[in-house]
């Protein structure tokens, strides 16, 4: 893999490996960015290039507005990425908000009859043809709105406890739980990649039945990895080292 994409305001915290194999990209949760997955390079095999994706509304692209509903995102992700999947073998991961995004992304161009993923990863979401059956948080009062944020445990608390960054963020937070909770399934073909989705043993709110679902969703391969930890097991120390043991023999073998 030798040639170069432009530019995408879309990925950030990119480490180029021209020769990589394979590449994988990477969406965060709601309230997340890019940011999120700087530093797992280290943690993969060299022929893997990681893209970690960034949204509208944040960071580096925190004067554009976020958005709130998954067609627009979709169709925005997928057209401005179009160059880095369409030039060789890639993966899609994605956690909690982001596993329905990565998901959506891969049905879009299926459809298209685009270029599809050698693995889709989906992480701490439960299946997408699920019906939402948790309270929606998008539309709370300012500050029953902060207290659920407080009680999901991931928002920093120094962005918490900050009142001016608070009124900074908050319309991209309500913004990413309204793209989260407004969300429905819609039939469709099914995917034809494999599936891997991953859980937190002690996630209350995505169990393990949750995340069995998954599997009707494509006709490859399925399988449940259940990792130490909670929602956020990937900021945990033993659940992110297995998460990134388990992503990097799934790329070895793709």
């Amino acid at each position: 893999m030798t040639t170069t994409a432009r530019p995408s305001p879309w990925i950030a915290y990119r480490v180029p490996r021209p020769a990589a194999r394979v590449r994988l990209v990477c969406f965060p949760y709601a309230g997340g960015a890019a940011s999120l997955y700087r530093g797992w390079a280290e943690a993969l095999p060299p022929d893997v290039e990681l893209l970690s994706v960034q949204p509208p509304g944040r960071e580096s692209r925190l004067r554009e507005p976020p958005l709130r509903d998954m067609d627009p995102f979709v169709e925005a992700a997928d057209s401005d990425l179009a160059a880095e999947l369409d030039r060789g073998p890639y993966a899609l991961f994605g956690h909690s908000l982001g596993a329905l995004c990565a998901y959506e992304l891969a049905r879009r161009r299926r459809v298209a009859g685009r270029s599809a993923p050698v693995h889709l990863l989906v992480s701490a979401h439960q299946a997408a043809q699920l019906p939402w059956e948790d309270e929606p948080l998008h539309d709370l009062p300012s500050g029953r709105f902060r207290e659920r944020l407080r009680e999901l445990r991931g928002t920093p608390a120094e962005v918490l406890d900050h009142p001016e960054l608070m009124e900074l963020v908050e319309p991209m937070l309500r913004a990413d739980f309204h793209l989260n909770e407004t969300y429905r399934h819609r039939p469709g073909p099914l995917l034809g990649c494999p599936i891997t989705a991953f859980g937190g043993i002690d996630d209350g709110d995505v169990p393990r039945a949750r995340l069995e679902p998954w599997d009707e969703v494509t006709r490859g391969p399925f399988r449940l990895r259940m990792l130490p930890g909670g929602h956020f097991f990937l900021h945990e120390a033993e659940g992110r080292a297995e998460l990134l043991a388990e992503i990097a023999r799934i790329l070895r073998d793709a």
